[in-house]
């Protein structure tokens, strides 16, 4: 599993205090593992994105071939980017087995996040990352989930973590402390292994994701996670990907001509990029 950056309890305070959050009700849910085929229906474009050498983190399909999850996930702990031929998406994955199970291609980190810049706000405000896979996963296998803001006090997480991390366990109700600026506190039970795990607000049809497990704490009277507001994030990162800033590995641009009509004046033929 990931390593868990840990906030400082009075960094907790200080942030929930700054986001005006209000009393904090005992009315969340427990975890249920989803241990049952049935159990998982609805929930298979979550899965778990292996790291190599045993780490993994959550993550969720947006699209057939985006995996969005944790920027932090992304980053070695040098704060370079992690080394892609190491990855692998596994969609549903449920005690050895899995929905769907692909490659990675290639990554990108949302521009703002600073790998060494621990758990500043500016960090948890753009903690986010998207995989591109080698193939993508149909949406009749696993169907992506869209992107939108929170629209209620309550969400659900669904997460792989620390004790839990050969099945996904879905919370089903936990509230939403604080919101300010971007920046969103649940008190989701989350753990080593949840980072990058998708936010959703369910009430209003089918789940969409309004946020991804950032950091946790957990303090003598709760389990406190916090995350970001997703949908100017995301669109961040896919023009990322579109444009090729930030993503890595780096492909290189070969440049060729063709000529038309006559060979030797291939000077004047169009110019193309082939990458």
């Amino acid at each position: 599993m990931r390593a868990w950056p840990l906030i400082r309890c009075l960094s907790v305070a200080g942030i929930i205090w700054a986001m005006a959050a209000g009393p904090i009700m005992a009315q969340s849910s427990d975890l249920k593992r989803l241990t049952l085929r049935q159990d998982l229906l609805g929930w298979e474009a979550v899965g778990r994105l292996e790291l190599g050498s045993g780490s993994y983190c959550s993550g969720v399909l947006i699209a057939p071939d985006l995996v969005l999850t944790a920027a932090h996930c992304l980053a070695g702990r040098s704060g370079k980017p992690v080394d892609i031929s190491k990855l692998s998406f596994r969609s549903g994955l449920r005690d050895g087995q899995v929905v769907a199970q692909r490659d990675v291609l290639r990554a990108v980190m949302h521009q703002n996040y600073r790998p060494g810049a621990g758990t500043s706000r500016w960090n948890l405000r753009h903690d986010a990352g998207l995989v591109q896979l080698a193939q993508a996963i149909p949406a009749a296998t696993a169907a992506p989930f869209s992107v939108d803001r929170p629209r209620s006090a309550s969400v659900s997480v669904v997460s792989y973590a620390q004790g839990r991390s050969e099945a996904l366990s879905r919370q089903a109700v936990c509230k939403v402390l604080g919101h300010q600026s971007g920046l969103l506190a649940f008190d989701c039970d989350v753990t080593f292994g949840a980072s990058g795990a998708p936010v959703f607000d369910t009430s209003n049809g089918r789940a969409r994701i309004v946020s991804l497990v950032s950091r946790g704490v957990r303090t003598e009277e709760q389990s406190l996670a916090f995350g970001m507001e997703l949908p100017g994030v995301v669109d961040d990162l896919k023009l990322a990907l579109r444009t090729g800033a930030g993503v890595f590995p780096k492909t290189e641009i070969t440049a060729r001509r063709l000529s038309i009509g006559n060979p030797a004046a291939a000077d004047l033929g169009a110019k193309f990029v082939r990458p």
